[in-house]
């Protein structure tokens, strides 16, 4: 598969070809326009002179790791704090996955046991767990059976509700515009 996020093609190119890249990604969307989030894995990648592995950042020293993330332009807007959570998270995938994120959907037996493996990374709640399952399914041709119910509502053929959906600038303003819809929804 490939990815088409409104970002630099060598960026979808790293998130189309390193399942990695692609979960760093997901670890930093949050708090930070998707476009920065999903393009830091390349710029991270280009810092390093390589794209890393799970072994490699979870074995990094943390504050150098920091500097990595801090160097402008930072790859988030809280660099300390997600440079923790991506070593975290690839602390994780050494731990349980051998170090290889595509681990964590491989083999899986349905929907329901994809999101409780995501779900069970550092920062990943039922949401962002849903979210990262409608990504894999709808842009990286991962699904096992019952991963759209497992998504909720993320899952949903044609919807418009997150970084799963979005294959051009078109469907990052239907995205955005359906966020702003509901933040409006919750205030009111």
């Amino acid at each position: 598969m490939t990815m088409s996020l409104p970002i630099d093609a060598a960026a979808n190119e790293l998130l189309s070809t390193d399942p990695l890249a692609l979960l760093i990604g997901m670890v930093l969307d949050q708090q930070v326009p998707l476009e920065k989030a999903f393009s830091s894995p390349y710029v991270l990648a280009q810092r390093l002179g390589h794209a890393p592995t799970a072994d490699e950042l979870a074995d990094f020293d943390p504050d150098a790791l920091v500097a990595l993330f801090a160097a402008p332009p930072a790859l988030h807007r809280f660099p300390k704090a997600m440079a923790g959570r991506v070593q975290e998270v690839c602390r994780a995938l050494v731990g349980s996955y051998d170090g290889d994120a595509a681990n964590l959907w491989r083999g899986v037996a349905d929907g329901p046991e994809l999101v409780s493996r995501i779900a069970a990374l550092p920062g990943f709640g039922k949401q962002k767990s849903q979210i990262f399952t409608a990504l894999l399914g709808k842009q990286y041709g991962v699904r096992p059976p019952g991963w759209r119910a497992a998504a909720g509502a993320y899952g949903e053929e044609g919807s418009h509700r997150s970084v799963a959906d979005i294959v051009d600038v078109d469907s990052l303003g239907r995205v955005r515009a359906f966020k702003k819809e509901m933040k409006a929804a919750a205030r009111g």
